[in-house]
């Protein structure tokens, strides 16, 4: 039995390693998936990315599927009722910045046409392709995260430190951090 060689960091719980073999460092040009992965990305700070996949559901029944202008109308009395909800992470200012977030989320898409092209355009459209040989060598933040982090609180964002657009450039595929033993690397590698 051959045995597919993964970046480490899924281990072999089966969610982390279908997120890590179908979702995790593909390109996403969709502007309501990149907003669930802000949304997703911005609701981990302080966590695991694997609490957050477990509550992934949660999230999209909580938030409309995140359909950006639905999420951008919640009134307070649903935030409100929101932080009851044990299907996601029941912090004030993570569940309110989701609101803010869709409000500034929208003015990008006027500005740019969408928040695909403005986000893409950091890095003129095309992923950043690494050549890591372990998990050790892949950095927590890089130039380009913290350019768009910058620009995004300027524009009113919140839970978008450098770390977090990292790990969001990430999971779009903005950057393809598989390490060069996993098997996602080099299929990655092509698109």
């Amino acid at each position: 039995m051959t045995t597919i060689q993964r970046c480490n960091w899924c281990g072999d719980d089966p969610i982390y390693q279908h997120y890590h073999d179908h979702e995790w460092g593909v390109p996403v040009y969709d502007d309501q998936t990149l907003f669930e992965f802000l949304t997703l990305e911005g609701a981990q700070a302080g966590l695991s990315w694997i609490t957050i996949l477990k509550k992934r559901e949660g999230y999209r029944k909580a938030f409309a599927n995140f359909e950006v202008e639905k999420v951008a109308r919640f009134s307070d009395k649903k935030l409100e009722k929101l932080l009851l909800n044990p299907e996601i992470v029941r912090n004030r200012l993570k569940v309110f910045s989701t609101r803010k977030n869709a409000q500034a989320f929208i003015k990008v898409q006027k500005e740019f046409g969408s928040f695909s092209d403005y986000i893409w355009g950091f890095i003129d459209g095309q992923p950043i392709q690494n050549n890591w040989k372990n998990m050790s060598q892949v950095p927590a933040t890089t130039a380009e995260s913290d350019k768009i982090s910058k620009d995004l609180k300027k524009r009113g964002f919140s839970f978008v430190g450098s770390t977090i657009i990292y790990a969001h450039m990430q999971a779009t595929g903005m950057v393809n951090d598989h390490i060069t033993g996993c098997y996602r690397h080099k299929p990655l590698k092509k698109k």
